[in-house]
């Protein structure tokens, strides 16, 4: 029998078009501060490994190449784009099993603070992607399996590739093996490390997450006077609101506004970084670390911790006589989480009764929030101290629409808190996706000038602990920005400023490096300036 002659002339250019098609749709990477990819050069392994299996199993190429591999293909392309778009945006890795179940909450969100035509039309154009990934991924895997039918082409595919994966197995061995060929990062593990999420979570206790040991929690508190501790978790509050100069300058007047109020006041306030244990999202992990001394940097830590017996600083207050008080404006559903914590109240979104305009998906105000804790709790003649735990929200991704700020707080609990002029700005400056740094802006110089009436509205001796949980998403942060939010102490005694100044705080509203230290690290140091006699320096510190 005479041999099988090559591919015609005609073959080679749509066979070389397929693998130039099927390499690309592994290999691209993300475009900051986007959405969009971009194509490298680069090879992907897994379009080598599907090459030689179709070499080797050529007598059923053609039906892997129209019932199994396309299905394949489309996963791979979708979990590479999770892989590098993920970081790109939020600055850490999704995790599918985890993050999928807020997606529900997200699209809502997204309802509520951009067009919904934008919302529309971006999931058909996500529907036609994933159509034309699919198909043109399934006409150019018949392609190349329609190639291992003829002999010269089968050896010299299955020999590319074949030698491709031995180049990769190399580099892995030594960085110094074909430095010059790029592999793009091959997608299977990706995959591998999403079901150890699902293993650490649902699988048996020998993968349960090992959490670190609890600081000491007992202190005595004498140094607060029995003075009302307001610790206020401000949403996405990061330090690149001081590291990157034009959002510095653009927040300078309102800052400016905080600094004057805290002065004005007859109080001082330290500041200082710290190491947020998440980035971009996932908030309750940083109020978890902080208010239990323990690091928790994932959900199965959390998980883990919530069905512990481990005291928080929500303990030790009620344990000196304190009433604790959950504000918390974003809760719109049950918050199991709060049995642990053991509050003796929890305000959420139902009961803070606002009536106002909605602004954007988390509608209530953090003005009003703070107003509504005056009349629900701060106002009442006769009560005991508090200490009041208040994650914000206006400040939360999208960052917008944001509430105009009323500076006669008065108005804020009445059903004409704002003048419609106002509203009607405030909702037309809805949130551009592709540019989130303005919205974030005007979001942050909010957050501020409602710190600052507040701290206006009081002369009593309360302290106030302002920190953020997170860095916001990496489209506003940027590239490997650091995990580090400020952290700002503002009160009246003495004592306690000058303890926390021997902690690595510094005097005034704007931080200074280095880091203090850990989130999960500051309690401790908290604690020991609340108390009368002072405890060993934190080993973390």
């Amino acid at each position: 029998m005479p041999p099988t002659p090559p591919p015609s002339l005609r073959a080679w250019p749509l066979l070389v078009a397929a693998l130039v098609l099927l390499n690309a749709s592994l290999t691209f990477e993300n475009v900051w501060p986007t959405a969009r990819i971009a194509w490298r050069n680069a090879l992907s392994i897994e379009l080598a490994l599907c090459v030689l299996l179709l070499a080797v199993l050529r007598q059923r190429a053609d039906r892997l190449s129209r019932r199994v591999l396309p299905a394949i293909w489309l996963a791979l392309v979708a979990g590479h784009y999770l892989d590098v778009t993920g970081p790109g945006l939020y600055g850490r890795p999704f995790n599918l099993y985890w993050d999928a179940q807020h997606l529900g909450n997200v699209a809502a969100m997204l309802l509520r603070a951009v067009p919904f035509w934008v919302i529309g039309w971006s999931l058909m154009g996500a529907a036609v992607v994933l159509l034309v990934t699919f198909v043109t991924a399934r006409l150019a895997l018949r392609q190349v399996a329609a190639a291992m039918q003829i002999r010269h082409a089968r050896f010299i595919l299955g020999t590319v590739a074949a030698a491709i994966l031995l180049l990769f197995s190399g580099q892995q061995l030594s960085q110094r093996f074909a430095a010059s060929l790029v592999f793009a990062d091959p997608v299977t593990p990706a995959y591998v490390k999403q079901a150890r999420f699902v293993l650490a979570t649902l699988g048996p206790p020998a993968v349960a997450p090992v959490l670190g040991p609890s600081p000491n929690l007992d202190a005595d508190l004498g140094a607060l006077g029995n003075a009302d501790v307001l610790l206020i978790f401000v949403e996405s509050y990061g330090a690149l609101t001081f590291d990157v100069p034009a959002i510095s300058a653009a927040l300078e007047a309102s800052r400016g506004e905080l600094t004057a109020a805290i002065r004005e006041s007859g109080r001082q306030v330290v500041s200082g970084l710290v190491s947020s244990p998440t980035f971009g999202g996932s908030s309750w992990l940083a109020h978890l670390s902080l208010m239990s001394g323990v690091e928790v940097r994932d959900q199965y830590a959390y998980a883990s911790l919530m069905t512990s017996p481990r005291d928080t600083v929500v303990t030790n207050f009620a344990r000196r006589g304190y009433r604790t008080v959950a504000l918390m404006p974003g809760m719109r559903q049950a918050w199991p989480e709060g049995a642990f914590y053991g509050f003796d109240a929890i305000y959420g979104r139902d009961h803070l009764e606002y009536e106002g305009p909605r602004f954007g998906w988390w509608s209530i105000p953090d003005q009003y929030a703070l107003a509504k804790l005056d009349a629900l709790e701060r106002n009442r003649s006769s009560r005991a101290p508090l200490f009041v735990v208040f994650p914000t929200s206006t400040t939360h991704a999208p960052f917008g629409p944001v509430a105009p700020y009323q500076p006669d707080w008065s108005r804020i609990l009445t059903k004409a808190a704002f003048d419609d002029r106002d509203v009607e700005r405030a909702l037309a400056a809805t949130p551009d996706l592709s540019d989130l740094r303005p919205s974030y802006v005007r979001a942050m110089a909010y957050e501020y000038m409602s710190l600052a009436g507040y701290i206006r509205q009081h002369t009593d001796d309360m302290l106030m602990i302002v920190i953020g949980d997170h860095q916001p998403p990496a489209a506003v942060s940027g590239k490997d920005a650091r995990w580090e939010v400020p952290v700002h102490v503002i009160g009246r005694r003495q004592a306690i400023l000058d303890r926390l100044s021997e902690h690595g705080f510094r005097r005034g509203l704007e931080p200074s490096r280095p880091s203090i230290g850990p989130m999960h690290a500051l309690l401790p140091a908290l604690l020991d300036a609340f108390g009368t006699a002072p405890s060993p320096v934190n080993a973390a510190y």
